[in-house]
């Protein structure tokens, strides 16, 4: 079961694609969103959720006071599942989908964000994962945050030279990478 761990959805329950991905565990996510919440990057934050899944991790940063967020998913099924998670809370135009891969959208899109949370699946090519930083490096309002969920068992591939890491924090086979934009 996922739910939303805290904020104004505070323990609703999220509907999971029943295959394809990989839901972040609460663990992982009530530490990433308390790190978020400590560093005062949520409220008013415009959003991206890159590799969205269910879009939990778009839908807690809502549920914390963020302003809005798109949800970025390739698949059909998982996309469809989002818009439900989305109509289920109420959201209305605080939240919209894409339904397109992640590079594409980050290769056409006008939009900036405050805070990106990129959770690729663990078998993306490093080249591939290394293509949608370096796009999203442009995308990103000074100052803005970073996450990157990655596997341990294998190296994040560089950031792009805007971005600059903080930190990476391991919860077991999951990697978080912190980052932020420089500003120009």
């Amino acid at each position: 079961m996922t739910r939303i761990i805290a904020g104004e959805f505070g323990g609703r329950r999220l509907q999971v694609p029943s295959s394809g991905t990989r839901p972040t565990t609460d663990r992982v996510r009530e530490a990433l969103f308390s790190r978020l919440e400590s560093a005062n990057a949520l409220k008013g934050a415009h959003v991206l959720d890159l590799f969205a899944g269910s879009g939990a991790l778009g839908l807690e940063a809502l549920s914390r006071k963020a302003a809005s967020a798109t949800f970025v998913e390739s698949a059909t099924p998982a996309a469809r599942v989002i818009e439900s998670n989305i109509r289920e809370l109420g959201l209305g135009t605080r939240a919209r989908v894409v339904k397109e891969r992640a590079l594409q959208y980050l290769r056409r899109t006008k939009e900036t964000y405050s805070l990106a949370l990129v959770d690729p699946p663990y078998d993306i090519a490093r080249g591939d994962l290394a293509a949608v930083l370096e796009a999203l490096a442009d995308k990103l309002e000074p100052d803005a945050n970073v996450v990157v969920e990655w596997t341990k068992r294998a190296p994040l591939p560089d950031w792009p030279a805007t971005i600059t890491p903080i930190q990476s924090k391991d919860y077991g086979e999951t990697v978080l990478h912190y980052a932020y934009k420089v500003r120009p």
